[in-house]
């Protein structure tokens, strides 16, 4: 950390100390940590240092009380990023960037949420502050033990790959959406948010600035690991 000096480091991160990690869901763990004053809209995410404070990785924020940030990572892979999860302790100290991010609601219609486990973190939050537009969407996880708390229906792989899902696009085709555009939010595997688009843009002729991306992962990309 001394290699590339305090003042850089205290100008690229906020310090914060862990005060609790357990299970969310039997693959994915809860980890909050301190983080007073921050100015934050549901769907962003924060830059975690895991690993070093060159190696970042980003995870969305599952909920923030303006004293703690709640993070729930998904145990998948051995990047730094997982392994970092997996290690973290409470009272540890932990190095973060401020909350980023283009993955919020904007005024529309309604709205269509899309993604895989990774993509329900931000999910979440983002559909609790939304107030009377209506809500389409799917979630595909592996297993109904991969659930979280959001009200959006849930499909399962049952042990078939997440990257280039084609069970997820399926499961978005089969969406009755009104005849002229919403706002779509399509997270997740890089691979997939690809497809996902592709059908709402080529198959139900919606302009592309109405669908919003954020891919997390893709297999052997350094960064989304």
């Amino acid at each position: 950390m001394s290699r590339i000096g305090t003042a850089l480091i205290d100008r690229l991160y906020v310090r914060g100390t862990v005060v609790a990690v357990e299970p969310a869901t039997p693959r994915m763990r809860r980890i909050v940590i301190s983080a007073p004053g921050l100015d934050w809209k549901p769907g962003q995410h924060v830059c975690v240092a895991a690993g070093g404070p060159m190696t970042r990785r980003a995870y969305s924020i599952w909920d923030y009380d303006g004293a703690s940030i709640e993070l729930r990572v998904l145990d998948h892979g051995d990047g730094p990023g997982a392994r970092w999860a997996r290690a973290v302790r409470p009272d540890e100290e932990v190095l973060f960037g401020r909350p980023e991010g283009t993955l919020v609601t904007r005024p529309s219609p309604y709205h269509v949420f899309a993604g895989e486990e990774t993509a329900a973190v931000a999910f979440g939050p983002m559909l609790r502050a939304l107030e009377d537009a209506p809500v389409y969407g799917v979630i595909e996880a592996d297993t109904p033990d991969d659930r979280l708390p959001v009200d959006l229906t849930w499909r399962f792989r049952e042990g078939a790959p997440a990257a280039s899902s084609a069970t997820l696009v399926a499961a978005v085709r089969e969406l009755s959406l009104p005849d002229e555009p919403g706002t779509a939010y399509v997270a997740g595997e890089a691979r997939t948010v690809q497809a996902v688009r592709a059908h709402l843009v080529r198959e139900r002729g919606w302009p592309r600035r109405s669908v919003i991306t954020k891919p997390f992962w893709t297999p052997g990309r350094k960064g989304l690991d």
